[in-house]
């Protein structure tokens, strides 16, 4: 699996997932809104770790420096 995921957008996303899980657990954000937002930061959260996003890959986005690919 190829990197296409740079080190801002990993942090970002990790940052946009603690954000969701806080509102989620404070109950801010409730309902099927909330277990769907909660599914997409753990998305977030795993791709950030992995460093790949299978939607870029679809669509050819790379955020990641050119040395840095597996």
């Amino acid at each position: 699996m190829k990197l296409n995921m740079g080190n801002a957008d990993r942090i970002i996303r990790i940052l946009i997932a603690a954000v969701i899980a806080i509102l989620f657990f404070t109950h801010i954000i409730t309902g099927t809104l909330g277990y769907v937002l909660l599914a997409i930061a753990g998305i977030f959260v795993i791709t950030s770790l992995v460093g790949s996003c299978p939607l870029y890959s679809l669509t050819g986005i790379k955020t990641c420096k050119l040395g840095k690919t597996h």
